[in-house]
Parts: structure tokens; sequence; C-alpha cells
């Protein structure tokens, strides 16, 4: 406790620390004023109806900061950024000259990588924007609408969607912490009071039993997430001696820490944003009810819900495939390979070259194993509880845990990282 409070008291008089603690508050604040202001033409009578019944949108809430609750001008939040992040780091697997970009140019290249994702980011912000203001219309949300009115509206949430964007970039980098990140975790937070308040309204003293069993999971799920994203497999590593003039380098002994998961959050926000299409495009196509194809189509996807078994499997499957795919784009065991020969270190009982990358490739790829399965089995589980109990909230409030969990994790390291720094 007495660290706690001295790494809070360096922080509060360090001036860089403070100046970036207090961007990153005036950011959430900003954030959070910008969601409270509409676009126009809503019937909110018609907007609370269609949120209370709908966990497709309680989902999107998540991704746009609790700005699709009113409807606010940055109700896709960063969920098209997201989406073309996953995009173009797809394409690092198949393009090779991306793939160059982002591992071999460094901080210019991950630059220019950026830059291309915010270039994608405008053209995906306009097809979700259009696709969900005609659903919204479609359901009497949005009325009394002329074309003039639908076009101002959709360059209104896409030039919202952006700024968000850019702000989140601002937190990134003036501030602490991942900024994207960060605003998803402060939209979860601000809806809190309202979830509590819900609770107490509809509280119920003989299912105190199951509100215990619920604390007991909840607490176990915590502590398992940050077990998970705190456990490392460690790999000794030897310094070969040198000798340069009269004094002799090297001959230690260190470690790399390989986390048991690489990915972090990056898998869940990621999986979440791939599983909100197919009930999106269901609710777009449930507008043609004339055809007969597209109603047989949309009625598919629409039955594609949060409490439909075909979800919870799809969820498992693709937050494990993005915690490999993530570890894969974000970790390149040639590179350490590579870096530690340069350097004269080696793994005991290890060739350098080829044999060390094919061996950190080995340890990686089992750990990540665990981690994977770990974190999809922590995905689906409030799924699992939902069917177990019928509470409808409890899947949503499951995302958020994980996502707010690891954000806070996320956060201590960087604020860490920031306050070992000055104390050097």
């Amino acid at each position: 406790m007495g660290t706690f409070f001295n790494k809070m008291k360096l922080i509060w008089t360090d001036t860089t620390l403070r100046k970036r603690v207090l961007f990153v508050f005036f950011a959430l604040i900003l954030f959070r004023l910008l969601s409270a202001i509409p676009i126009p033409g809503i019937d909110t009578i018609e907007l609370n109806r269609f949120l209370s019944n709908n966990q497709f949108f309680g989902i999107l809430n998540i991704f746009s900061g609790g700005g699709l609750s009113n409807l606010s001008i940055i109700m896709l939040g960063v969920g098209p950024y997201i989406t073309g992040s996953i995009i173009m780091q797809l394409l690092t697997i198949m393009v090779p000259a991306l793939k160059r970009i982002y591992h071999e140019e460094g901080e210019a290249g991950r630059k220019r990588f950026t830059q291309y994702s915010r270039l994608l980011t405008v053209p995906l912000a306009a097809i979700q924007g259009f696709a969900l203001l005609a659903i919204l219309e479609s359901q009497n949300i949005l009325v009394n609408l002329t074309a003039f009115d639908r076009i101002t509206n959709l360059i209104i949430v896409v030039a919202g969607s952006m700024l968000l964007t850019w702000i989140g970039e601002l937190v990134s980098e003036f501030g602490i912490g991942n900024g994207v990140s960060l605003i998803i975790f402060a939209g979860i937070v601000a809806g809190l009071p309202a979830t509590v308040s819900q609770m107490l309204f509809t509280f119920d003293v003989s299912q105190i039993p199951l509100y215990l069993m619920f604390v007991v999971v909840g607490v176990i799920v915590i502590a398992g997430i940050v077990l998970v994203t705190e456990s490392e497999r460690p790999i000794p590593v030897t310094y070969a001696k040198r000798v340069r003039g009269m004094k002799m380098y090297g001959g230690g002994s260190t470690y790399l820490p390989l986390r048991v998961n690489q990915a972090g959050v990056i898998p869940i926000i990621f999986a979440l944003s791939i599983l909100l299409f197919p009930q999106m495009i269901g609710t777009f196509l449930s507008r043609f009810t004339d055809s007969g194809i597209l109603s047989s189509i949309s009625s598919f996807l629409m039955s594609f819900t949060q409490t439909s078994v075909l979800y919870a499997v799809f969820y498992f499957i693709l937050v494990f495939l993005f915690t490999y795919f993530y570890t894969a784009v974000t970790f390149d065991p040639e590179a350490l390979s590579t870096n530690l020969q340069k350097n004269g270190a080696f793994i005991p009982g290890i060739r350098p070259g080829v044999s060390t990358s094919e061996y950190i490739s080995k340890v990686l790829s089992r750990i990540t194993l665990l981690g994977a399965v770990f974190l999809g089995f922590i995905a689906i589980l409030p799924l699992i509880m939902q069917h177990a109990t019928g509470i409808s909230s409890i899947a949503i409030g499951g995302t958020s845990i994980l996502i707010v969990v690891s954000v806070v994790l996320d956060l201590m390291k960087k604020v860490d990282s920031q306050v070992s720094m000055r104390e050097y």
C-alpha cells in the first residue's frame, strides 16, 4: 500500500507524468461530452423501447463508448477504426509489402501502416453509418427525415467516429495507455451507475443466493484474467564473453519473458467487432419483407444472437484464432533470434539463428494455446451462465469485465513503466 501511495505521489509531483494523466482525464471528459450530443430527428420514446429489448445494440454500444444509447454524434465510436485495423493486419499475412512496412521499417513503417488504417476507416465508417441509420429509420427511431437530413446525419456520424479515433490516438501519444482501449473502457465505466441502479430497482430477496453466486464467479473470472495476463514463461539467455582491449564484456545470464497471453484484450475486441456484422446485415435486410430470399437470409442472420449456441461457438473460435493471429503479427521470433545473435546472446542448448527462432516459436505456440483456450472460455462463460440462469444481461456484463480488467492491467503497466523511467 505504501508503494502505491509513493507512486501516486511521484505521478503528481513529476511535471511530465502529471501532464500525461491530466491529458487523459480531460480527453475522456471531452469524449463523454461528445457522447451527450444527439443527432437530429430522434424519437426518444421509440429509442428507449428499442434499446431495452435489443442485446445486439447493447454490444454495439460498448464499441461506441456509450454513444449509441442516445444516438450521439459519436454513435459509431471506434468500431470502424478497429475493423480497419483488423483488415490491415490480416493483409500483412497476405501482402508481403505490408508485412515489410509493419515489421522491417521500424517506427516510420508503423506510422505509414497506421495511416493506411485511418484511410480505410473512412469508407468503413460510411458503410456502417449508412447501415445503422437505415436500421434506426426502419424502426421509426429517426422520423420525418428528408434526403438532405439523411446525408447530413451520415456525414455527422462519420466525422464523429474519425474525431473519436483522433482523440484516442492523441491519448496514446500524449497520455498514458492505449487511447482506443481507454475510450471503450470509459464508456463501460460510465454505464455502471445506471446498471447498478437498475439492479437495485429489480432486487429480489429470494434471488440472494443467485446474486452471491454471480459475485463469486465474477471474482474468480477477474482473478483468472489477472493470472493469465500476468503469467510468463521465462526462456534463459546467456551472453557470450567478449574481450575488447584489456577488458572483458558479457558473460551474464538473463531470460526472455514470454507472456501466456501476448495479445491482451485485442482478441476480444476483434471477435466482437466481427460478430456484430451478421446481426447488422440481418437487421438491415429485415426491411425487405416482400422478398422471400432476403427475408429468409435476414431471419437466419437475426437468429445469430448472444443467446444462441452458434454465437457462443463462433465467439470462442474467433477469440481463439485472433489470440494466435495477433500474437503472430506483433511477435516475430525470427527478428528476436537475429537480435540475440547480433548481441552475442544464445539460449543454452540451442544453436543460434534458425534453431533459436524455431525453439522460440515452439514455446510461444504452446503457451499461446493455453492463453487462447482460457480467454475463449472466459469469453463464453457469461453466455453459459445466461443459459443456466435466464438472466439476459450477463453476456454483456461478462464482455465488459474482460475489457475493463485487461485495460486496467495494461494501464497499470504503462504507469509503472513511466514511473520507473522517472526514478532512473
